[in-house]
């Protein structure tokens, strides 16, 4: 691919910002540039984003990280790319152009789909199939909404002419000039629509979602050819050689390369993932079986543990309650109470809790069992208690940097399961 003197770009597509990262080949950095921007809120738990923007940013980072490297004698040896998963985009074959917004993986709208689908006695065979559960964090159901929703999509959809894909999909369409759609294994794990055991899209799935399977993209291993930039993109015609979803990306980046070997990451949500090697192994504590990566056509399977919401709640007491005015700010106050059970013991006094209080407090860590159906607000009410028991903000801030790590503990805290090796937090 390249001498020991050669660089890699590496792509990285967040929730919350885009950027691009060049490493030299002993893994120095030589040039990074990130692009945030905006959320886009249309309802209450709905979360989009601009594809657009999704380009753009993308587009703005990597050529300025390029345009720093021209003073290295070095060649741009190949392109990474890491994305953001579950993020749903739907764009038209003929003009490149998407049909609506990307729905951020984030986003609830389609919860009462799965609750239907849920009665309907199908989540057994989702579960069995793509190790994941009936949720709206999952692709297949976004899909399905854009093309119920938007005017002609399924039409244009069955008819082969509109392309479906999570971000890593959309990049390399418009990187290639629109020459290559296709994803790698981690991010087609995502979907709920692909066959972990088998590697494949899954057509009793498709029927399932109402997903016609011409819109899916080909399925390739997560290092391997995905086509070359167009030269209008980049002023020449660089090659893509690895693609892996945010949080396998992070398993590899923290060398979790053996069985047993976890990581924990925190983002705008965070993220437990222990590596099982070959092996696909079931949780009995609501943990989600999925691909680790794909090498060489040989898969390593991961089981992972997911909180919605982390970085982005630290976020929403920044943007949204305004505790705090950046987030470097939530660590002091956070020290500044010994815990979240003491409700303004850094303040006056209070008067004796009611038994209605003493109740609530009591439980407070039974009340988040799992990251499904919480957004941010909930994840800090049901941790907390109800808001006539707030002392002030700092305990807000404290409660939410509490219940961030202690959700994510109680994942790491389940037993390895049979077969695999003690587990190893990997540093």
């Amino acid at each position: 691919m390249g001498g020991s003197d050669s660089i890699l770009l590496a792509i990285d597509q967040g929730t919350s910002s885009s950027r691009s990262i060049a490493f030299s080949a002993r893994g120095t950095v030589l040039a990074l540039n990130q692009h945030p921007f905006e959320q886009i809120y249309p309802a209450s738990g709905w979360v989009e984003h601009d594809p657009e923007v999704i380009w753009a940013t993308t587009l703005s980072s990597a050529r300025e990280v390029l345009r720093q490297l021209r003073a290295q004698p070095q060649p741009v040896a190949a392109i990474g790319v890491t994305n953001q998963r579950e993020t749903t985009l739907l764009w038209d074959r003929r003009t490149g152009i998407p049909v609506y917004n990307a729905i951020v993986w984030q986003d609830r709208r389609t919860a009462d789909q799965c609750r239907q689908l849920q009665d309907a006695g199908h989540e057994d065979e989702v579960i069995e199939k793509t190790g994941l559960r009936l949720d709206p964090y999952f692709s297949a159901t976004k899909l399905t909404w854009i093309l119920d929703q938007v005017p002609g999509a399924r039409a244009s959809a069955e008819s082969g002419h509109l392309a479906f894909g999570t971000v890593d999909s959309f990049l390399i369409w418009r990187l290639t000039g629109g020459r290559l759609h296709a994803t790698d294994v981690s991010n087609a794990s995502r979907t709920a629509l692909f066959d972990i055991r088998k590697g494949r899209w899954d057509e009793a799935l498709c029927e399932l979602f109402r997903v016609p399977m011409k819109c899916l993209p080909e399925v390739r291993d997560s290092a391997g050819d995905f086509g070359v930039t167009d030269k209008d993109v980049f002023g020449e015609a660089l090659p893509i050689r690895g693609v892996a979803g945010d949080q396998q990306a992070a398993l590899v980046g923290q060398a979790c390369f053996s069985e047993g070997d976890v990581k924990s990451t925190y983002g705008t949500g965070a993220f437990l993932v222990l590596n099982t090697g070959r092996q696909l192994l079931r949780s009995q504590n609501r943990l989600l079986s999925t691909v680790a990566y794909r090498l060489n056509g040989e898969t390593t399977y991961a089981l992972e543990g997911s909180i919605l919401s982390a970085g982005s709640t630290i976020q929403w007491l920044r943007d949204g309650l305004g505790i705090i005015s950046r987030a470097p700010e939530i660590e002091l106050l956070a020290q500044s109470v010994t815990d979240s059970a003491d409700y303004g013991q850094h303040t006056e006094p209070r008067q004796q809790q009611t038994e209605e209080h003493d109740e609530v407090a009591g439980h407070r860590h039974q009340a988040v069992p799992t990251a499904f159906d919480l957004t941010e607000e909930t994840a800090v009410l049901l941790w907390f208690g109800p808001t006539d028991l707030i002392g002030d903000e700092v305990d807000v801030d404290r409660a939410v940097v509490d219940s961030s790590s202690e959700r994510l503990t109680l994942g790491a805290d389940r037993p390895t399961p049979p077969g695999v090796p003690t587990a190893h937090l990997r540093p």
